[in-house]
């Protein structure tokens, strides 16, 4: 069973910045895929960066240039650097990661954190 430690969610203004932490730990797996996703009160949960166990990433278009998702392999952890942050970015920030173990595939989620931008 795999369990995601997040960190480093907080109160920031607009224009600062956060680094989000999150490490995969008692796996018994291989991670593969690891993302972030984030949810405001009242929508849905969005996928934020994902980023593949090669280091490939894309990014949601309303954080392309601002954030950047990097992970260390080595400790099976994955971080969001987030700059320029903005009023709507506050959300609770949710840490992602898959594995799998022959044909089936595991998803695990964090506890999140909150991330609050104020302007």
């Amino acid at each position: 069973q795999v369990q995601l430690v997040e960190s480093g969610g907080g109160l920031v203004q607009a224009g600062g910045s956060l680094r989000l932490s999150c490490a995969a730990t008692r796996n018994s797996f291989s991670i593969n895929d690891m993302a972030w996703y984030r949810q405001a009160p009242g929508k849905q949960r969005e996928l934020v960066a994902h980023i593949t166990s090669g280091g490939s990433t894309n990014y949601a278009d309303s954080v392309k240039g601002r954030f950047v998702i990097a992970r260390d392999n080595t400790k099976n952890t994955v971080y969001l650097q987030m700059s320029s942050l903005k009023p709507e970015d506050t959300a609770v920030y949710y840490c992602y990661a898959d594995a799998r173990l022959g044909p089936v595939k595991y998803v695990y989620w964090g506890q999140g954190t909150q991330v609050t931008v104020s302007s």
